[in-house]
């Protein structure tokens, strides 16, 4: 058991491994060896990516006791492309003031200063916090990887700006985080009291004995309850999003783009894990209260989310409540369950990370008088002065709208699929009306940078310093367009992950067959 959690966490040691290599390379005194630190970061987190498939064997999957084992390599593949995207939009941003000053000789190199290394290393831990959710069979290590998924993400906020706000933001986060913590860390305690374990694999099969001698214990429920309710702040899903306009507005741009995907990606996880041992991975349905919740959730999260986006002037508030109403849409893969829903969750999160980071992506690139980006007038008339920028923002938009034939269409249209599939034609439909909804203010941003005359304040918009953030929307934008027609490889790279049961089932399977084939 022991080394099967040691194997299974090689990825998470090669990022440790690059957390300790860049906490060093951001202290010395070299100007040179600092401006290595992004790429430094880049290339440990492909290695942890190139890793997965590696210890992700199906040889490994079919062995092991987890309840989700073939879960860690798509999604741990999917973090790490994402990660490089988010990692590509710092390059020359971090401390970019600072070191200026320093190559100019206008300042002197103090360690206590410097911020270059620092956010790197938090960037890594909370990466690492996502991979070790996905490889959790624990409700311990469960609540921990959450926890480290989160914590660094505060320090990020406060420290993204020189700013009362940033660090206003940050204090909110924090302490709604820790409320949230304290809610799904007391679902954790009753779930544990209704089944005397803390194992998920050991934990399916109390819950699965209880539904057998007449129904699973009502402890249990408000466990799960509670839990899912915790979590949902992660996911910013109704009604624990409250949070997430001020604190997307008030972090720096490349900050809010870490935010919209890797708790998010972590929360969805975590949901996945706890609500599959309710037996429902075995053919049984959710327990009623539970499934009511996961619909309330659902349908509250998608509606406030795009109604709020409509009445934003705030260009990264406007995403922010998008990426809310993202949440809701990736209930209905939750809600749809194992097969379908769990592969349309996963293509989802790879496609709606591609896109969010690709509409982060091009507001990171431009500035107005040293500024970021804050109100959508800013875009008007962005094709004269900008193109690129303003066919990418078209395109990332368009692609979060689910326009056909973007990348987003297809991730959208898996989740309808499967949400029918299962019986939840309803919530399918649910979706359908806000996703029609949130048409207008996706156009918006499609609309102003390419029809509508520069104003006043959009002929003051120059591009930003570092090229990076540009060439990452352009990028992300054609990746919108292309990878479509890799859809099938992609798929098959998202299937549903076996359970440790359905792993053996199958590889005793393979062994039938071979024996009859007398090999």
């Amino acid at each position: 058991m022991m080394m099967e959690k040691l194997w299974f966490v090689i990825p998470e040691v090669v990022l440790l491994a690059g957390v300790v290599i860049v906490a060093i390379l951001g202290l010395v005194s070299s100007t040179w060896l600092r401006s290595r630190v992004p790429w430094v970061t880049m290339i440990f987190v492909i290695g942890a990516g190139v890793s997965f498939p590696l210890v992700f064997t199906d040889e490994a999957v079919s062995k092991s006791t987890m309840l989700l084992p073939g879960l860690g390599r798509p999604m741990g593949m999917i973090a790490c492309v994402i990660a490089v995207c988010l990692l590509l939009l710092t390059v020359g941003r971090i401390d970019r003031k600072y070191e200026q000053a320093i190559a100019e000789g206008r300042d002197r190199f103090d360690p206590l200063r410097s911020n270059k290394g620092e956010y790197y290393v938090f960037f890594m831990l909370s990466l690492a916090g996502l991979m070790l959710t996905c490889s959790a069979n624990d409700l311990i290590w469960l609540f921990l990887a959450l926890e480290l998924t989160s914590l660094p993400t505060y320090v990020m906020v406060a420290m993204s700006r020189g700013s009362r706000r940033a660090q206003e933001s940050a204090m909110k986060y924090f302490f709604l985080g820790a409320m949230s913590a304290a809610m799904f860390l007391y679902g954790f305690a009753l779930l544990y009291g209704a089944t005397g374990t803390v194992e998920l694999s050991a934990m399916r099969d109390a819950l699965a004995d209880q539904a057998a001698d007449g129904g699973i214990s009502m402890l249990a429920v408000v466990g799960m309850m509670l839990a899912l309710l915790g979590i949902g702040f992660k996911l910013a899903a109704a009604p624990m999003h409250l949070y997430a306009a001020d604190v997307y507005e008030g972090a720096a741009v490349h900050v809010t783009a870490v935010l919209g995907f890797i708790p998010k990606a972590g929360g969805a996880v975590a949901f996945m894990l706890l609500l599959s041992t309710m037996g429902w991975l075995d053919g049984a349905a959710l327990p009623m209260p539970i499934l009511i919740l996961l619909w309330v959730m659902a349908v509250l999260t998608m509606t406030l989310g795009n109604i709020a986006a409509l009445l934003q002037r705030s260009v990264k508030r406007m995403l922010a409540y998008s990426s809310i109403s993202h949440s809701g849409y990736l209930l209905i893969g939750i809600i749809a369950g194992p097969g379908l829903g769990f592969s349309a969750v996963l293509l989802y999160l790879f496609v709606y990370g591609l896109a969010n980071t690709g509409a982060f992506a091009v507001l990171a690139s431009l500035q107005r008088e040293g500024r970021e980006i804050e109100s959508i007038d800013d875009l008007a008339g962005l094709r004269q002065k900008h193109p690129g920028s303003a066919i990418a923002l078209a395109i990332t938009s368009g692609s979060l709208l689910g326009f056909p034939p973007l990348l987003g269409f297809w991730g959208k249209l898996a989740l309808f699929i499967a949400g029918i599939a299962s019986g939840h034609i309803v919530l399918v439909l649910i979706a359908a009306i806000n996703s029609a909804i949130s048409a207008w203010y996706y156009l918006r941003l499609v609309g102003l940078p390419l029809m509508s005359e520069p104003s006043e304040r959009s002929e003051t918009i120059d591009r930003d310093s570092s090229p990076w953030p540009r060439f990452t929307a352009i990028g992300l934008a054609a990746s919108m367009v292309v990878l479509p027609i890799f859809l099938a490889g992609i798929q098959d790279e998202t299937e549903l992950p076996l359970t440790s049961d359905e792993a053996d089932a199958v590889a005793l399977t393979d062994d039938a067959d071979q024996d009859s084939s007398g090999f």
